[in-house]
């Protein structure tokens, strides 16, 4: 039977490893919008970076709800869904650091820079999301 996570649990299921988030948009006509985000927890906020011409970059900048879903697809199956408000940043500094934070995490320290450097450019936007509702289950199959 599944159980409810504790909030040290949930946050240490959506930090382990380079697990990927699906990031939920709403789109002009109010349909949702649904792609694979890298990401980091900061504290209460959830922090990705994408392109403000992308569909999510675009959907942010008109509604910046959101609804990001991390999962375990293997037995006996976790997940977490966060859900919140983005603030959206263009500053290059801020920009540049969390790019190489998040390449950190996903393609390695070794590689960071080189992420931060690609990613934390003119036409990207830093994303922040305040988390403020949180459905984190465990062991859902048993």
């Amino acid at each position: 039977m599944a159980q409810k996570m504790t909030d040290e649990e949930w946050r240490a299921f959506v930090s382990d490893g380079t697990r990927t988030g699906k990031l939920s948009t709403v789109r002009a006509d109010g349909s949702p919008h649904v792609a694979p985000v890298w990401f980091l927890l900061d504290g209460d906020d959830l922090v990705f970076n994408t392109g403000k011409d992308t569909v999510k970059g675009r959907n942010l900048v008109r509604d910046g709800r959101v609804a990001l879903c991390v999962d375990d697809d293997r037995p006996p199956f976790d997940f977490v869904v966060l859900q919140g408000r983005a603030r959206l940043s263009e500053d290059l500094g801020e920009l540049r650091h969390w790019a190489a934070r998040i390449g950190a995490r996903y393609m390695g320290e070794e590689r960071a820079e080189e992420f931060g450097a690609r990613n934390g450019v003119p036409g990207e936007l830093l994303v922040r999301v305040t988390v403020d509702k949180v459905l984190a289950q465990k062991s859902v199959a048993d």
